[in-house]
This record gives C-alpha cells, sequence and structure tokens, in this order.
C-alpha cells in the first residue's frame, strides 16, 4: 500500500480503507495482548497542534507510544515561533528534521496539503478547520464496522450542525465508497450539509434524504454532532441554533442502533443515554487508538 501523506480521506479508495480498517484490528489485538511493541523504535512523532485537541493530540501520542515510538509537539503556538512571524512553511522544513512523521491540525483549511508540499516526511491531516478530518473519518469507520459487524448496507443518520461539522464532511465521501448506503441528514436550516457533499454523494449514487426533525426509524447507526461555536462568523447565528436537538432516552431506548459522537459533546446528548448498550461514543474514542497506529505504521513503512 503506497501512501505517502494522509491528508484527506478523498486521497484514498476504498481497497485503501478497508486496508487500514484491516491493520487497525491487528492494532486493536496487541493493544489488548499487553505486550511491549518495538514497531516505532527509534521514530519519533510530531504533534503540531495548532487548535485546542484532547482526543485526537493524545491518542496520536499514546499510539506512537504504543508502537514503541517517541513524541515531540506543541498544544500552545504562544510558545512557538509562530508568535514571531515564523510561516507554515518554516515550521514543516524545520520539523521534518526532527521527526520521522508529523500529525498537524490547524484551524485554516487546506494547511495540512500545504504542509506537505514543504515536508521531507509523512504528514497526517489530523483536521484543518472545518475542511477535513481524515483520521476521525477512519475511526468512525472503524467503530460502525466493530459495532455493527459491517459498514455495507448501514443506515445512517447525522444530527447536528452539518455545514461546519468536518467529521462529517469527511465521512459521507467515505461512507459513498461503499454498498447500498442511506443517509439521513437532520439538522436546521442553516446548518444543512454544503452543497459540494450533496453533490459528492450524488455523484457516487448514494441515497440520502434532509430532514428538520430527529427521526430514527429504521436508522443502524446515529451520528450526534456538537454545534460548533467556534466555527461560526456570526456569533448571532450561534444562538439561533445553539441546543437544537437533544438526543434523549426516548429516541434511542429499545432502539436496535448504535450511537456516536466525535467529541466533546456539550449538551446534545442526554446523559442517561451513557448508560444504554447503544452509547458506542467512548469506545469510538478508544478506537482512535488502534487506527492511528495503524496508519502511523503504514505511513512509516511506505
Amino acid at each position: 500500500m503506497k501512501l505517502n501523506h494522509l491528508i484527506s480521506i478523498k486521497d484514498i479508495g476504498k481497497k485503501e480503507v478497508l486496508k487500514i480498517l484491516e491493520e487497525s484490528e491487528k492494532m486493536e489485538n496487541l493493544l489488548h495482548s499487553k505486550k511491549a511493541v518495538k514497531i516505532m523504535d527509534g521514530k519519533i512523532l510530531a504533534t503540531l497542534f495548532y487548535e485546542p485537541s484532547t482526543r485526537t493530540r493524545l491518542s496520536f501520542e499514546t499510539a506512537m507510544k504504543r508502537l514503541g515510538g517517541a513524541v515531540i509537539g506543541f498544544t500552545d503556538i504562544k510558545n512557538t515561533s509562530v508568535m514571531k512571524g515564523e510561516t507554515l512553511g518554516d515550521t514543516i522544513r524545520v520539523i521534518s528534521d526532527y521527526a520521522d512523521i508529523i500529525a498537524i491540525r490547524h484551524p485554516y483549511e487546506g494547511s495540512a496539503r500545504l504542509a506537505s508540499e514543504y515536508a521531507t516526511v509523512p504528514i497526517i491531516n489530523a483536521g484543518d478547520g472545518s475542511n477535513q478530518h481524515p483520521t476521525q473519518t477512519l475511526l468512525d469507520l472503524y467503530t460502525i464496522k466493530r459495532e455493527v459487524g459491517k459498514i455495507d448496507g448501514i443506515n445512517i443518520a447525522f444530527i447536528g450542525d452539518l455545514k461546519y461539522g468536518r467529521t462529517v464532511h469527511s465521512l459521507c465521501h467515505a461512507l459513498s465508497l461503499f454498498n447500498n448506503i442511506k443517509i439521513t441528514f437532520i439538522s436546521p436550516e442553516e446548518l444543512r450539509i454544503p452543497k459540494e457533499i450533496i453533490s459528492d454523494l450524488e455523484k457516487n449514487n448514494t441515497e440520502f434524504c434532509e430532514k428538520g426533525h430527529i427521526d430514527l426509524k429504521g436508522i443502524d447507526v446515529v451520528y450526534m454532532t456538537r454545534i460548533q461555536k467556534e466555527r461560526f462568523p456570526d456569533l448571532n447565528e450561534y444562538q439561533r441554533v445553539r441546543g437544537t436537538y437533544k438526543l434523549t432516552l426516548k429516541h434511542v431506548e429499545n432502539k436496535n442502533l448504535i450511537i456516536m459522537h466525535p467529541l466533546p459533546r456539550v449538551d446534545e446528548i442526554d446523559p442517561r443515554v451513557d448508560n444504554l448498550p447503544q452509547a458506542k461514543y467512548f469506545k469510538q474514542s478508544f478506537y482512535g487508538v488502534p487506527v492511528r497506529m495503524a496508519i502511523l505504521k503504514i505511513l512509516l513503512e511506505n
């Protein structure tokens, strides 16, 4: 499998996705075995996080250390030369000489792609604005495969912020690579799924519909999202839509489905839902470790 960088889920096809999911299962088995692993002994991952992160950053660091490698990086640009005016290109040139692979999160769309043009080591996009988040997409697919038992033929409902939600955008494209997928988009008018995502689904003949209210009849996977205050150019727009949807016991109790969420959550899921067997969002977060272990291994083996 030849893969130099992982910038967008659109850069890889179904064959590559399935290879990563297969490798992720091996990595999960390694984690459960509790055996010491030295696959990445002597290798260094640099995590360059220009935006706040908990799960993505820590799961990348955990993944590298579980593989026997080391980690360097930053989480606050106030302590870096960015504050002195250093460009992204110069930062990447420098870090490429310090590390064997780089995971970058940045607020601007296209930043990871730009970083790959300056890097001499593999670049992993850990989220660029509201654009792409490919490793989240892969762990989402892995969660569906492990918890539903398949990806082909599922009915999935995305609820909440579908306009700015990069996890939704990336996952929609990835699902369009599979067979007989049905997608239901549930959002306020102001946060409808972007037209370019719709065009992508239509091009791949993926069935979808849009609704304004929560309707989970026939749904296999519920994908809740947070309405992201930090993505709104106009805070008045955010105030109008905040709290529009809240998943409660009455929506999902006694239904044969799983509930996912990329986290963090605010108030869009009733805490009582956490105790239901359908709630898989914390398991989903755990799956980020074996999936990112697999991605690191595949990229560094090329």
